[in-house]
């Protein structure tokens, strides 16, 4: 998508609930599937959204990545499948600047 359309999307669903990535989802997706490595972005705006959050097994707190809109549903992104992977921001602490919230390193502690 382009930066023109990705911008008119957002103008047309501003005041729309916010969708971000839900990262308790992905850490629990990366056990059930025994992932090694995943990305994480907004399937819609992928190009300027998308990034590495594993590699090899191990958390990437440092790619960038943008995981929240109004409009473009946040993923995560396996060399297999992509999985829908968010929630209402009003139903968490976290925005598009969460990266590895406690919660989920506690829940990848388990694996």
């Amino acid at each position: 998508m382009d930066t023109m359309t990705a911008f008119m999307m957002g103008q047309a669903t501003r005041g729309n609930k916010l969708k971000v990535f839900d990262w308790d989802k992905a850490a629990k997706l990366i056990i059930e599937y025994n992932l090694t490595d995943a990305d994480a972005g907004l399937i819609e705006d992928w190009c300027f959204t998308g990034g590495n959050i594993l590699t090899d097994g191990n958390l990437n707190i440092n790619s960038y990545t943008y995981l929240a809109s109004t409009w473009a549903t946040p993923v995560l992104w396996t060399d297999e499948e992509i999985y829908d992977c968010w929630i209402w921001e009003d139903e968490t602490d976290w925005d598009s600047d969460t990266k590895w919230p406690q919660s989920a390193i506690e829940i990848l502690k388990k694996r």
